[in-house]
């Protein structure tokens, strides 16, 4: 297959490959949603997976601190960091008793030098805020926001932006920032209108769940249809495919090179 193609991500100046490595399988098997139980991957596993990932193309990491050891496990076993744009995300803290959440500028602050250091870098390529689902109290009533533009403008992070939870808030991300994450899947397309703003005002689009947590593609019997639903849309930058199965990353990475290779003369999805 044809290595997988790049969308620019907004106007940040940042491209990525239209499906980004969604990690949180790295690090983290408690209080998540997928089907199928899974064992936390070997340092061996990582590394093949992270390999698979170069060579077919894909450029983007998505992870989080609330993403259990995920930040560690790719500081420790990423090569070659120029090569790859890494994602992660602020505000949600992940325990044995659960998730809580600090939005403050300073647990922001805070946030952003220990995923530095996990991380191994010094610059983060994209930071999200990790909503809690009250988007526009965190934006409008927080300093998280203001915390990651002063690092943004410290050369800290290239660009900044939140993973909503609402219409609204995707919205007001879209009108204050860089980036709106959203779930956008066949059974779940109420936030299109945050998409289709985007798609009008130039800013950057980065889809979640597209499979819904692995319950479309069983429902399906396949994850091409899921895929191809969402890079159908006009505006979407890239999709988090979350998996730490090399076959898996292949056939969803086909799914898109094969997607690009039959419309590539449609410039609104380019």
């Amino acid at each position: 297959m044809s290595a997988l193609p790049t969308r620019p991500l907004g106007d940040t100046g940042i491209e990525v490959s239209s499906i980004g490595l969604g990690t949180v399988k790295f690090g983290r098997d408690k209080g998540l949603k997928y089907p199928k139980h899974f064992n936390l991957p070997m340092d061996g596993e990582i590394v093949a997976l992270l390999e698979e990932a170069k060579t077919l193309g894909i450029n983007f990491i998505d992870t989080a601190p609330a993403y259990g050891t995920s930040e560690e496990q790719i500081g420790r076993l990423l090569p070659n960091r120029p090569d790859w744009i890494i994602g992660t995300k602020v505000g949600e803290e992940f325990s044995a008793e659960g998730s809580h959440f600090d939005f403050s500028g300073d647990h922001t602050r805070k946030s952003i030098e220990r995923s530095l250091r996990r991380l191994q870098t010094d610059y983060l390529d994209l930071v999200l805020i990790h909503s809690n689902g009250d988007d526009l109290h965190i934006l409008e009533n927080t300093d998280c926001l203001e915390s990651l533009m002063r690092m943004k403008e410290k050369g800290l992070i290239r660009a900044v932006g939140m993973s909503t939870k609402t219409v609204a808030g995707g919205k007001r991300t879209l009108a204050l920032s860089d980036v709106a994450m959203v779930t956008y899947n066949s059974s779940h397309t109420e936030e299109s209108p945050v998409i289709d703003l985007a798609q009008r005002t130039g800013k950057a689009i980065i889809v979640k769940k597209a499979m819904n947590s692995g319950h479309i593609a069983r429902q399906s019997g396949g994850n091409k249809s899921a895929l191809e639903f969402v890079l159908r849309k006009a505006g979407v930058s890239c999709i988090i495919i979350g998996t730490i199965n090399p076959y898996h990353l292949r056939s969803n990475a086909y799914v898109a090179a094969s997607f690009q290779a039959e419309h590539s003369t449609n410039p609104a999805l380019w």
